[in-house]
């Protein structure tokens, strides 16, 4: 149902070098690119998330309420993907840990302060 989520960066060289290494973890890479936005994917296709400069030229600014969440296929994966994020500069936005009957999550905030979460349906 969903093609790609797009976020912004400040500084799309770091959130490059960010995003290529945190991905690296669930086979993910770059997929597609131009001059200003940026698409991970992986080899098997499905949803994708893009990294850009506003098209505007604006300043870049975090949604309220926006979160782009990525599985990790199972709950090592999701902390293993955490882990990395913060190793990367990520802060954190809610340790890893069962939420619900059903999910499995840890929350970050990337360098730019766009939100992503790292899951596992249990």
């Amino acid at each position: 149902m969903i093609g790609y989520t797009t976020i912004g960066s400040k500084d799309l060289n770091k959130a490059v070098a960010f995003y290529d290494e945190l991905f690296a973890l669930v086979g993910g890479k770059r997929v597609m690119e131009m001059d200003r936005i940026k698409f991970y994917g992986t080899e098997s296709g499905g949803a994708m998330l893009a990294v850009c400069t506003p098209a505007d030229e604006g300043e870049q600014s975090v949604g309220n309420g926006q979160m782009v969440a990525i599985p990790g296929g199972s709950i090592e994966g999701a902390n293993a993907l955490y882990k990395k994020a913060i190793e990367l500069g990520a802060t954190c936005g809610g340790e890893p840990g069962q939420r619900f009957d059903f999910f499995y999550g840890g929350y970050v905030f990337d360098l730019d302060g766009n939100k992503l979460c790292f899951f596992q349906m249990t």
